[in-house]
């Protein structure tokens, strides 16, 4: 258990669940995305990046002012490393892989990075799984069975399924690679500064990758106003303005609560695709999105 009880006000409760559901709208905004612009994903990611590089930039500005010791050789690297692993490649992964399944498998599958960094931190840094961490695995992976394999009936059809679920899997892994380097370096870097860094580092990867790929202002220009949009909508709604809200109701309640407050991401997300996207709710994924809900929370419960 974390060594200082929160209690959940209303103002904490409701500022976290904002932002849970403001982040399941990203999935949504890159299907619609997709659907009604030729836009691919290494662009539409690049735009995110692009519209987010203002705030980490102010981050970067703040961070300086809170006089903290100098970054050394080994935490500038793990900082950039971790950057680039956790959001260049895990957000790539992300927008690729939406491209070949729905919005609703997207975030289930994504929403099992808790449960990779518990494997991380037992395999790597020999941290014990508890029985209930035990539980919560069988629960969620048995849960993620029942909702893909009920999918994969439906859409049987597609020839990039399993394609674009292995990549939604490297995304859910790679992230969780990034919460568990980024729980030891907080402590020595500081938070703002790390997460500054790292989204500095990331942003970096994109503009790379989208400039060596040949990318060029002429690719937004052929959207129009619409392109410029979308990125504005993910770059603001779907991440900064959540980021901040999660970060603020951290403060107010702790983390323990978010983690299980924010469980409500996926039900968000299939409720938002079936409106939206006009995708189908069926009983399996039902099933699959309860368990899985559930061992995320006995997850969260349980976090130190």
């Amino acid at each position: 258990m974390e060594g200082k009880k929160h209690t959940v006000t209303l103002a904490g409760f409701l500022i976290t669940i904002i932002g849970s559901i403001l982040f399941s709208t990203k999935a949504i905004i890159v299907k619609v995305a997709f659907a009604h612009t030729h836009m691919d994903a290494l662009t539409l990611l690049m735009l995110r990046m692009s519209f987010s590089f203002p705030f980490y930039l102010a981050a970067v500005l703040l961070a300086r002012k809170e006089k903290l010791a100098p970054l050394t050789t080994r935490q500038w690297l793990g900082v950039i490393g971790l950057g680039l692993f956790g959001y260049y490649l895990s957000s790539l992964f992300d927008f690729v892989g939406l491209q070949y399944v729905t919005a609703g498998l997207e975030r289930l599958i994504l929403f099992l990075y808790p449960t990779f960094a518990v494997l991380i931190n037992a395999f790597v840094f020999k941290q014990p799984v508890v029985r209930t961490q035990k539980i919560a695995l069988l629960l969620t992976y048995t849960g993620i069975g029942i909702a893909y394999f009920g999918e994969f009936n439906i859409d049987i059809s597609n020839p990039n399924f399993l394609w674009g679920s292995f990549l939604i899997f490297l995304c859910s892994i790679t992230y969780s690679v990034y919460i568990v380097g980024s729980g030891r370096m907080i402590p020595s870097v500081g938070v703002t500064r790390f997460t500054a860094y790292a989204m500095l580092a990331s942003t970096a990867g994109v503009f790379t990758h989208f400039t060596l790929n040949g990318g060029g202002l002429h690719d937004l220009q052929q959207g129009g106003t619409p392109i410029i949009w979308y990125g504005i909508l993910l770059a603001t709604l779907a991440t900064v303005l959540p980021t901040f809200m999660m970060s603020t109701g951290m403060k107010k309640i702790g983390s323990n609560n978010v983690a299980i407050i924010s469980a409500v991401g996926p039900v968000s997300t299939i409720i938002q695709a079936h409106f939206i996207l006009d995708e189908k709710i069926f009983t399996a994924q039902i099933v699959g999105t309860v368990l899985v809900v559930i061992g995320v929370i006995l997850i969260g419960w349980k976090r130190k």
